[in-house]
């Protein structure tokens, strides 16, 4: 079979494929940023609202809730899509609390350990927990084992999370101790 054989729109599901993983690899950075942003804003909102972490938080739930609320209604079949919930396992149904318990304590601790610190330790949590999850096919998602490769990249990410919270005083005790020979 040669080149000119070949249909052409499997050489343009080629380049569709490609644009959407490029588009899903800019959302997925995009939503890093709002992380990042929104643990920011909250920390400060808590911190206007008298330290009360979880007022911003209620806020910040409120907002998104309000939000959601009218895209959700704008796509359509939300009553269809909410007529399943009581049908689930209870595990499908704690993202909320999940998600309530995150942003309460970015909100928490971004003011006290640092935005970078905050977000390194998030990094971590959730590369290794997501890691595990695939391994293993947790929760229903399709399994997809932890090759050398992302072994190998999980450790550098980790590596730069612990050179993130601890780069600094690492740096000073290898100084310190080359002063002294």
């Amino acid at each position: 079979m040669n080149l000119k054989s070949l249909p052409e729109p499997a050489m343009s599901e080629r380049k569709v494929s490609l644009m959407t993983n490029v588009l899903f690899i800019l959302i997925a950075f995009a939503a890093g940023v709002a992380l990042s942003v929104q643990a920011a804003v909250n920390g400060q909102l808590a911190v206007a609202m008298g330290d009360n972490t979880f007022a911003a938080a209620f806020y910040s739930f409120l907002t998104g809730t309000i939000v959601l609320t009218v895209i959700a209604v704008a796509h359509g079949n939300l009553i269809s899509a909410l007529s399943v919930i009581p049908d689930q396992p209870w595990v499908y149904l704690i993202g909320g609390l999940l998600g309530a318990a995150a942003i309460s304590g970015t909100i928490l601790l971004a003011p006290r350990i640092g935005l970078a610190n905050l977000l390194a330790l998030v990094i971590a949590g959730q590369l290794l927990t997501s890691l595990v999850i695939d391994n293993f096919g947790i929760l229903g998602v399709v399994t997809r084992s932890i090759s050398p490769i992302k072994a190998t990249g999980a450790l550098v990410m980790i590596s730069g999370v612990v050179l993130t919270l601890f780069g600094d005083r690492i740096l000073a005790i290898l100084s310190a101790g080359q002063g002294h020979s």
